[in-house]
């Protein structure tokens, strides 16, 4: 594994299936790779047609093998056991998947750990948690990625979580290229994205977008 950089946040892309058109996450990815994104999280979630574990495994492997070739961290959205087995950068899992005590105990020192919190508490909780490299936070804005999306934070809600938390934070949720100069002002480490990248009809531009915001620079 690569030691967790909080620079890997600044343009984290997430996708799977169920955000690209037929048979396009891979060269999505790479376009997005190409652009020059930080990070990248395989979350796959296919309501309509779900991968069975082989497909998902070769899946994952196929966009980890695309990330080691252009140096690109590769995260796995709340697969434990997948995200060791083929020795993913790291894990990334919500409050409502594995209990995160036992992510830890199997990962730490194996995986760079990622947290959902959306409030205080969950912060918190998550500051008493060395093993923790970062913390997504949102919705920040409205979203139709995640249809079971809760409340949007807003930029205020975003700054309290950040006035509190000892672990970076990458905010998620409805983020457009409209809104990056609000979150930009804030201390948020970056920005985690779903459809911006993945419905960007010039993603070269998009990413370059996001990094200028969260000083990576041109791509």
């Amino acid at each position: 594994m690569q030691n967790f950089n909080q620079t890997w946040l600044a343009s984290y892309f997430i996708a799977g299936t169920q955000d690209v058109p037929d048979n396009q996450l891979l060269p999505v990815l790479e376009k997005a790779l190409k652009a020059g994104i930080s990070c990248f999280q395989f979350r796959e979630k296919n309501p309509l047609n779900p991968l069975n574990k082989t497909q998902k495994k070769a899946l994952a492997i196929s966009c980890q093998n695309l990330c080691a070739a252009y140096n690109v961290p590769f995260f796995i959205d709340d697969d434990l056991s997948l995200a060791l087995d083929i020795h993913a950068d790291g894990i990334h899992v919500g409050q409502t998947d594995q209990r995160i005590t036992d992510v830890i105990q199997q990962a730490a020192g194996q995986l760079s750990i990622g947290l959902s919190c959306q409030t205080l508490d969950q912060i918190n909780v998550a500051n008493q948690l060395s093993a923790v490299d970062y913390i997504g936070s949102g919705p920040i804005f409205p979203t139709s990625s995640k249809p079971d999306a809760t409340a949007p934070l807003g930029i205020a809600g975003l700054s309290q979580l950040l006035a509190i938390s000892d672990h970076p934070i990458v905010a998620i949720g409805g983020i457009s290229e409209t809104n990056l100069a609000d979150l930009a002002k804030t201390t948020v480490s970056g920005v985690a994205v779903i459809s911006l990248i993945s419905q960007s009809t010039n993603i070269k531009q998009t990413v370059q977008s996001i990094n200028r915001y969260f000083q990576l620079g041109d791509a």
